[in-house]
C-alpha cells in the first residue's frame, strides 16, 4: 500500500480527530490550513499516507452508502486495546474482535465520519517491521 483516501462530509473535523488518534498532524494541507479539502497524514515505519477529501470531489458514481468500499488492515501490536480506543473516541463497532489462525486477529470499526478501518494483529507483517 502506499495511498489510503476517504472522502468525507467534514475535513478539518476529521483532521483534529485524526490528529488526537495518531498523535501527529497532516503533513499535506489543501488548498488551505484553515479550511482543507483535502489533508494527508504519513503514518508507520513505511510513512503510508492517509489521506481525507471533502466529498464535493467525490467522482460521479461514487455509492454514498459506502457500498463496495474496501476495507483496508492497519497492523496494530493489540487489536482490542486499539478497538476500546476507538470506540471511547466515538467509533462504532462493524464486525467484532475474531482470533483467526496462525496467531491473527482482526475487528473493523466505522470513525465518526463514516470511514471504516480495519485492524489487524498480524504476525507476518510483525516480522518484517
Amino acid at each position: 500500500m502506499t495511498t489510503q483516501t476517504h472522502y468525507v462530509e467534514d475535513v478539518p473535523a476529521v483532521v483534529a480527530w485524526y490528529s488526537d488518534l495518531l498523535d501527529l498532524e497532516p503533513y499535506f494541507l489543501r488548498p488551505s490550513t484553515q479550511e482543507p479539502a483535502y489533508a494527508e497524514f504519513r503514518i508507520g515505519p513505511d510513512e503510508d499516507e492517509l489521506g481525507f477529501i471533502d466529498q464535493r470531489y467525490a467522482p460521479e458514481g461514487r455509492r454514498a452508502d459506502g457500498v463496495g468500499v474496501a476495507t483496508t488492515y492497519w497492523h496494530v501490536e493489540d487489536v482490542a486495546s486499539a478497538m476500546d480506543d476507538l470506540v471511547s473516541r466515538g467509533a462504532t463497532e462493524v464486525e467484532p474482535l475474531v482470533r483467526r489462525e496462525a496467531g491473527f486477529v482482526t475487528a473493523v470499526v466505522r470513525d465518526p465520519f463514516g470511514v471504516v478501518l480495519g485492524l489487524m494483529h498480524s504476525p507476518h507483517w510483525a516480522s518484517r517491521h
